[in-house]
C-alpha cells in the first residue's frame, strides 16, 4: 500500500485533523482505493480551522452497501472534527459522469490535492459543452422559477427583496463558469473542437457579478446593489423592491438569450 501525499502542504492544523482519519480509512478499504483527494477551502489559504469543511473525495474500485456501513463510525468521529462524509465514487462512476456533473468535476479539478494514490482528476476531461448546457438550464430554469415565486407573493410586498437575494446567490456558480466560458474558450463561433484553457474565473462574488457582466454586457449595477443590500426595509439602492425586481428579471432575461447563442 502507497503512503500518503502531500500532507506537508496542508495548514498544520488541517494535517492534525485528518491524518489518522485517513490512515483508518485506508485500513478499513485497503486495497480498494483508487485515490483519495483532499477539495475545496483546505486545500488553501482559504482554509479556517474550525469553520471550514475538510471534503474528502475517495475513488474506490467498486462500492457496495458493505463498503458504506463499515465506513460509518469513522465518518461520525470525522464530523466532530469538521471532517465532512466523503464522496465516495467507483473510477467507473466518476469517468462516465462529467457529462451530469461538468461544473462540479470541474472545481474539484481546479481545487484539489492528491492525498493517496493516483491523480485522476487532473487528467480528467470536461467537455465545455456540458457547461454551457448547464449554465442555460440553471438560468432558464431559475428564471421561470423567480417569476413563479413573485406571482405567490408579488401582492404581499414582504419577501420580494428576500427572493432577489436568494435567486441572486443561487445563480453566482453559473455566473462564475460563464466566466469560463466566455474568457476561456477559442474560436467564439462554435463549441466544436474546443478546450477550457481560460484563466480561472474569481471567486469573491463583486469580481464574478463585475465580469460577468463585463463579458455579456448586463447592467452590474442590479446585481451588485443586490449584493450591498442588508437592510429588510423593500429598499435596495433607494428604489422599491418591486421596480427593482423588474431591473433584475430583465437582466437574467437578457442574460439566458446570451447564453443560448453561445
Amino acid at each position: 500500500m502507497e503512503n500518503l501525499k502531500n500532507l506537508d502542504k496542508l495548514d498544520i492544523r488541517a494535517k492534525k485533523a485528518i491524518e489518522l482519519y485517513l490512515r483508518e480509512l485506508l485500513k478499513i478499504h485497503q486495497d480498494n482505493i483508487v485515490s483519495i483527494f483532499l477539495c475545496g477551502q483546505a486545500t488553501g489559504r482559504d482554509y479556517v480551522h474550525k469553520v471550514s469543511n475538510i471534503n474528502l473525495f475517495v475513488v474506490l474500485e467498486k462500492l457496495e452497501f458493505q463498503d458504506l456501513q463499515k465506513s460509518l463510525k469513522l465518518v461520525s468521529r470525522g464530523i466532530n472534527k469538521k471532517i465532512a462524509a466523503p464522496l465516495f465514487l467507483t473510477r467507473k462512476h466518476m469517468e462516465s459522469s462529467t457529462d451530469v456533473f461538468p461544473i462540479e468535476f470541474l472545481e474539484m479539478k481546479e481545487s484539489h490535492l492528491l492525498l493517496y494514490g493516483e491523480d485522476l482528476l487532473g487528467p480528467l476531461e470536461i467537455n465545455p459543452a456540458n457547461i454551457r448546457l448547464f449554465c442555460e438550464e440553471q438560468i432558464k430554469g431559475k428564471l421561470i422559477r423567480i417569476r413563479q415565486a413573485y406571482l405567490e407573493i408579488g401582492l404581499k410586498r414582504k419577501g420580494i427583496e428576500a427572493l432577489l437575494k436568494e435567486s441572486l446567490t443561487s445563480l453566482t456558480p453559473v455566473f462564475r463558469n460563464l466566466i469560463r466560458l466566455s474568457t476561456g474558450i477559442d474560436p467564439p463561433n462554435s463549441f466544436k473542437g474546443r478546450v477550457l484553457k481560460g484563466k480561472t474565473p474569481p471567486v469573491e462574488k463583486q469580481e464574478i457579478y463585475i465580469q460577468v457582466c463585463t463579458e455579456f454586457d448586463l447592467d452590474g449595477n442590479v446585481f451588485l446593489a443586490i449584493l450591498r443590500d442588508t437592510k429588510n426595509d423593500e429598499k435596495i439602492d433607494a428604489q422599491d423592491a418591486e421596480v427593482f425586481f423588474e431591473r433584475y428579471i430583465a437582466q437574467i432575461q437578457k442574460l439566458a438569450i446570451a447564453v443560448d447563442q453561445l
